[in-house]
């Protein structure tokens, strides 16, 4: 099995991002885009070489204000208020400053065009990169997304409650918050790993770990506004991927997407929350693999009926 590469960071509108890749170096440019308060790590290493087997050159990443990425210390920690009420201008940045990380990223490293791939607000950047830059796009998936629209996918009272609950103090009370958190919003119908998530924790508290950082990102979210409208002129191949059990981004979300993009394929899966189990990972490289596949069946030229 390839191994990822060792960490680097890439300059890219004027930060920092830190990234790492897997796979052959000459296969096509696939960018694996993380949720809110998740580091690139949440890509398991096993899950990024299945994906390099099908002949991908995987890149995952850390987002701006978390990991070893570029935090924007100077703007301080959002008020809950504004956050909540996705007040545009106290946010320090929005989902379309991500875009342009993203694609200073794929500038650095010499790609045109990537498929991307992203879940919770990473599926958000992919879509806005999507909107606002089509040509660097090749085909998408967004995984336990939505559109932006603040009437879809209300989290329920229990995952919203985890959601804006104060962070923890210190390493272990900071993995304990997270499985707390991944036990409201986890997927019922797979056991949690719980092994595997505190490992995970225990990694991201020791590269990084930032409460102003995470609460900034929260707010880019929703200040970023409604992408139904825009979505609808989104023509790359794409499969939008949802929970049927989703406590966070509930399935209506993953639902309204499919329906603002154009010829988009939705697959709902029974008893998927919010989180990407091991025992599904297969099924999310055959739709990832499947969607890129789309592009060189768009390229053909109609046969004659």
């Amino acid at each position: 099995m390839s191994r990822l590469s060792e960490e680097r960071l890439a300059p890219a509108n004027r930060i920092e991002i830190a990234y790492q890749e897997i796979g052959d170096p000459d296969g096509e440019p696939l960018l694996l885009i993380m949720g809110l308060a998740t580091q690139m790590l949440a890509w398991d290493e096993p899950f990024c070489a299945m994906l390099a087997e099908r002949g991908f050159r995987v890149i995952r990443f850390d987002n701006r204000d978390i990991g070893h990425s570029t935090k924007i210390e100077a703007a301080g920690l959002p008020k809950r208020t504004d956050m909540l009420l996705g007040r545009r201008r106290t946010a320090p940045y929005l989902l379309r400053d991500m875009v342009d990380d993203t694609t200073g990223l794929m500038d650095h490293l010499g790609v045109d065009a990537a498929h991307l791939v992203g879940a919770s607000m990473g599926g958000m950047i992919a879509q806005t990169v999507a909107i606002r830059r089509p040509e660097r796009v090749r085909s998408l998936v967004s995984i336990m997304s939505s559109t932006g629209s603040r009437w879809l996918g209300v989290p329920t009272w229990k995952a919203f409650g985890a959601l804006f609950a104060h962070p923890a103090v210190g390493r272990e009370a900071a993995v304990e918050h997270t499985v707390r958190i991944f036990r409201i919003i986890g997927s019922p119908g797979y056991p949690l790993d719980e092994a595997r998530l505190r490992e995970l924790a225990d990694a991201s508290y020791d590269r990084s770990h930032s409460r102003a950082g995470i609460a900034r990102q929260l707010h880019a979210v929703t200040a970023s506004g409604d992408r139904t409208h825009a979505l609808r002129n989104v023509r790359v191949p794409a499969t939008v991927i949802h929970g049927a059990s989703d406590p966070l981004v509930r399935p209506a979300a993953g639902r309204a997407t499919a329906r603002a993009i154009p010829g988009a394929r939705l697959h709902t899966i029974v008893g998927m929350g919010h989180d990407l189990p091991r025992e599904l990972w297969p099924t999310y490289v055959e739709e990832i693999a499947a969607t890129a596949a789309r592009v060189g069946e768009r390229a053909k030229p109609k046969q004659p009926a």
